[in-house]
């Protein structure tokens, strides 16, 4: 049989290691396709919630996890020694950095080492995790033979790229087009006639060091390009001019120019951390990114900019930071999710947090914060409340939940420090907002 017919039919059934914001909606994507999908995650707290039809990503809702259980067609385990059972195994884990901003490929590495200890002749295994050019082939692949299956005789292996985005509504897993980069060719079009049944439109390429640098391009891309909006707000707000008029003003040219936009930091698991990954592999080849950290600089000085034009403007009005009370509107990265992974929000509340304020923050999205690898807030989301905006010093607008009532925020704030131009729509006066 050939590699297209053997993963080419929905009779087959699929593995996806990593339940979360990558693998659940790749979940859906499978399922609506009519394949039968396995889920694998460490955390038996997720295992627990699917299990009982509830789904932790807002973006997916309890009906969904519900008629997908009910169909027999979708489960979720924690024993990852089932994974001899699909026909196909997705890799969908986190790839870190550590305090060095070196990629920590601890999580991909475990687990290839247990897709190893069950792999079985005629399996395909896909990396989509992020990370440097050579992973695929260098880091997996000799961990899957340790088993002493041999690659493109044995088993297929390929790397296919998340491009998830989450809270988009526009664009969706099946919609997304999917770059697919086998070690091999065989292991490419196995891959490939998987993806094609769950995505609309696949794209192979010829290896998989293409499919991992273009991911890494991608994220670089935007990363460069918004710290260059920060930087240029930095100055301009020096000269007095509105960087976001000054946007939009340039936006008008119909060729050469996109549009990207400031804020209070870089967050998501993509933008902050994947331009680290090439930089690091760049160091290996003794070849200088200049660019990339660059931009990471500019980008990671953000919350403390945030920080200092919030002590300017109190200080403006003959008050201290510390014993400040400041509220933090929005704990997630962007608007209308739940994710707050590597969400500057979380910097601004413990550096104000340092500083002596007294800091509250309020999220729809997010009722109360969890324990992440570096932060701990032990936090609760507040109700925005007339009274209660009016009880605090500083109300600072980090990220522009739809949800949230501007018009109100504007109407009963006393100082109000605007790091997505919010603002600019609100009826009445406008002395007491500050932009950062």
């Amino acid at each position: 049989m050939t590699p297209e017919s053997t993963f080419g039919g929905n009779d087959i059934r699929v593995g996806i290691i990593g339940l979360g914001y990558v693998g659940l909606p790749l979940t859906r994507a499978f399922w609506e396709a009519g394949l039968g999908v396995l889920g694998f995650d460490i955390d038996p707290e997720k295992v627990r919630t699917l299990a009982g039809g509830h789904s932790y990503l807002s973006s997916l809702g309890d009906a969904l996890i519900q008629e997908m259980t009910a169909s027999g067609r979708f489960e979720a385990t924690d024993v990852f020694a089932r994974l001899d059972e699909p026909s196909a195994i997705v890799i969908c884990v986190p790839t870190p950095l550590d305090a060095h901003f070196a990629p920590d490929l601890s999580f991909v590495e475990r687990t290839a080492d247990a897709v190893a200890a069950a792999l079985r002749p005629g399996q395909l295994v896909v990396l989509e995790s992020t990370t440097y050019p050579g992973t695929t082939r260098d880091v997996v692949r000799p961990r899957l033979e340790a088993s002493g299956l041999r690659c493109g005789k044995d088993f297929f292996l390929a790397y296919s790229p998340e491009r998830e985005d989450p809270g988009n509504r526009a664009h969706t897993t099946r919609s997304i087009p999917k770059l697919v980069g086998g070690v091999d060719d065989a292991s490419g079009r196995a891959a490939t006639a998987l993806y094609g049944q769950a995505v609309e439109t696949v794209v192979p390429v010829r290896n998989a060091e293409v499919a991992e640098s273009a991911k890494l391009l991608e994220n670089i891309y935007r990363a460069v390009n918004i710290a260059l909006a920060n930087e240029m707000k930095v100055i301009l707000t020096r000269m007095g001019v509105d960087i976001w008029e000054v946007i939009e003003a340039a936006s008008t040219k119909p060729f050469g120019f996109q549009p990207f936009y400031p804020g209070p930091g870089l967050g998501g698991h993509c933008i902050p951390i994947d331009p680290f990954y090439l930089a690091w592999k760049a160091r290996a080849c003794a070849t200088p990114t200049r660019f990339i950290e660059l931009a990471g600089e500019i980008n990671r000085a953000m919350p403390d900019y945030v920080v200092q034009r919030i002590m300017h403007a109190l200080n403006e009005r003959g008050q201290a930071v510390r014993g400040a009370s400041i509220l933090i509107m929005g704990l997630a990265y962007k608007p209308d999710v739940n994710d707050i992974r590597e969400s500057p929000s979380i910097e601004l509340i413990e550096r104000l947090q340092e500083l002596g304020a007294s800091v509250e923050y309020t999220d729809p999205h997010v009722p109360t914060t969890h324990p992440m690898r570096e932060h701990d807030l032990k936090m609760s989301s507040v109700e925005v409340t007339p009274e209660r905006l009016q009880s605090y010093d500083c109300i600072v607008i980090a990220t522009h939940h739809a949800a949230f009532d501007w018009q109100l925020v504007a109407d009963h704030g006393r100082l109000i420090v605007d790091t997505r131009n919010v603002m600019r729509d609100v009826v009445g006066a406008r002395g007491h907002v500050v932009g950062a």
